[in-house]
């Protein structure tokens, strides 16, 4: 069987425009930055911009993607760290915990974009829903193997706690909120084998 030629390596000034715009995205909103402030800080032409981006949705669409390739890295971290289910979600949990802490914590970056993007419609706003979408059906399929019947109530509610978390880390004392989050799903997890356990010894 042959293998297909490798994808080309993105250039380096897509590289440093992508990595312009995650920092900024995040640190100060979207539509507050323009395009103009992307080029000057990446250092590049505008002419090379509108190669790599045809339009700032596109560099807005590359950057939830980036995100979401760090986030999914984090979850296939933790699932390597600890194989059983309930390790694997406290991993997943303690990596959240862990960001909410980090400096320059702002927030869920999906959250924020849906905020600044709220026509359904839009495709920033699919991108957003796309992620969610990925994150409850992994946890999904890890809540099913703690106890399958609930998986689905269990996973929202685990989604639930890391929103609120990552809202409350903007606004109160991060190591306070992480530990609070932590507490939540470690008691959403003891529920569910609770119920596993009462189901096997029927």
């Amino acid at each position: 069987m042959t293998r297909g030629a490798p994808e080309p390596r993105p250039s380096e000034a897509r590289l440093r425009l992508l990595a312009t715009a995650t920092r900024i995205f995040y640190a100060e909103g979207i539509h507050s930055v323009g395009v103009d402030r992307i080029i000057a800080e990446a250092k590049v032409t505008r002419a090379t911009f509108y190669r790599h981006f045809p339009s700032k949705d596109d560099l807005i669409l590359a950057y939830l993607r980036e995100i979401h390739g760090m986030e999914r890295g984090r979850v296939e971290a933790a699932l390597a760290a600890d194989p059983s289910p309930a390790g694997a979600l406290l991993a997943i949990a303690g990596s959240i915990a862990e960001s909410i802490q980090s400096s320059g914590f702002r927030g869920c970056a999906f959250l924020n974009a849906a905020a600044e993007y709220p026509d359904p419609n839009h495709p920033v706003h699919q991108e957003v829903i796309g992620h969610r979408q990925w994150f409850l059906d992994t946890l999904t399929a890890l809540m099913a193997q703690v106890h399958e019947e609930t998986a689905g109530p269990a996973a929202r509610h685990f989604v639930m706690l890391r929103d609120g978390a990552m809202a409350a880390g903007c606004l109160f004392d991060p190591a306070l909120v992480s530990e609070t989050f932590l507490r939540g799903v470690e008691g959403l997890l003891d529920i569910n084998s609770e119920r596993q356990s009462a189901q096997s010894h029927r």
